[in-house]
């Protein structure tokens, strides 16, 4: 099980979780596909791409999916993070 998300950071990694799956599906990667390519189990990554499921994860983790993701993991987190503009509409 991942680690207990603070109460402050769950929309961050639910938010995390499906910029994750968005890419995976755009690049036409099946998540047994991805989790192979980053080297994790298929079912870690169906926990974090879960929709409204905080999942905590390492930066060992992060770092292996941008990888196979091929994105920069800066551009990962900002494909993550609506704006403050963005969400109070």
């Amino acid at each position: 099980m991942g680690k207990e998300v603070d109460y402050r950071n769950r929309d961050r990694f639910i938010q995390l979780g499906i910029a994750i799956s968005t890419l995976r599906r755009i690049r036409g990667l099946s998540q047994e596909k991805l989790a192979e390519k980053a080297s994790i189990s298929r079912s870690l990554l169906s926990n974090i791409e879960a929709p409204n499921l905080a999942y905590g994860f390492s930066l060992d983790v992060f770092y292996n999916l941008a990888d196979a993701l091929d994105i920069a993991p800066e551009d990962l987190i900002k494909a993550s993070i609506f704006p403050d503009e963005v969400i109070k509409k």
